[in-house]
């Protein structure tokens, strides 16, 4: 039985390995992209800045999208910890007990 199995899998190896070379001579290299956020339809000042600054200044929509999440991310800690001292869960003054 676990020649079998051991000659199935090899048969399954040696076919992907004949059929590869076949699916990358399909055929010729693939022009180069060319992503851009479409601003036609955006009327929201906001969001057809960040649109904009996405089509024209990759680095700094890269800036502040690191900046935003860092921020949005503190926001939701600070609201949590709130809510959660008003449901009368104090994490601050939790003891880690190890055993």
């Amino acid at each position: 039985m676990k020649r079998q199995v051991a000659l199935l899998v090899t048969g399954l190896l040696g076919l992907d390995a004949l059929l590869a070379p076949l699916a990358r001579a399909a055929g010729g290299k693939a022009s180069d992209l060319v992503v851009v956020a479409d601003t036609r339809v955006l009327n929201n000042e906001i969001l057809l800045y960040f649109a904009n600054l996405y089509n024209t200044n990759i680095v700094l929509f890269a800036v502040w999208t690191v900046v935003l999440t860092a921020a949005y991310g503190c926001f939701l800690g600070v609201t949590m910890d709130k809510l959660m001292s008003l449901t009368g869960l104090d994490l601050r003054s939790r003891k880690i007990v190890e055993h």
